[in-house]
């Protein structure tokens, strides 16, 4: 198993091996050809997902998709940002602080 959905009501899935361009992996039952690498611990989109789109992890908003991704497309930085800290990176967030 290359990935996980960690609640019924996340709309992402977590990468559990490293996933290579090309490689196929199941999605809701339809197979989908991963297009870029993925490093382990990322986040598939589970479905299709819109700019604004909340994005769920664990059942809670994480947070909203700033670019479209289609089923199985990588949701990270590029792509997303957090709700909840003013940045897309924590090394501000950790600067600040410190």
């Amino acid at each position: 198993m290359k990935l996980v959905l960690l609640h019924p009501d996340d709309n992402i899935l977590i990468v559990t091996a490293a996933l290579a361009p090309g490689d196929t992996v199941e999605i809701e039952g339809q197979n989908v050809t991963i297009g870029k690498a993925v490093d382990i611990g990322h986040k598939l989109a589970r479905r299709p997902l819109q700019a604004g789109d909340k994005v769920y992890r664990y059942g809670a908003p994480i947070g909203s998709m700033t670019q479209a991704a289609q089923t199985g497309e990588h949701v990270h930085l590029h792509n997303m940002k957090s709700d909840y800290i003013p940045t897309h990176s924590r090394d501000t967030v950790e600067q600040r602080n410190a």
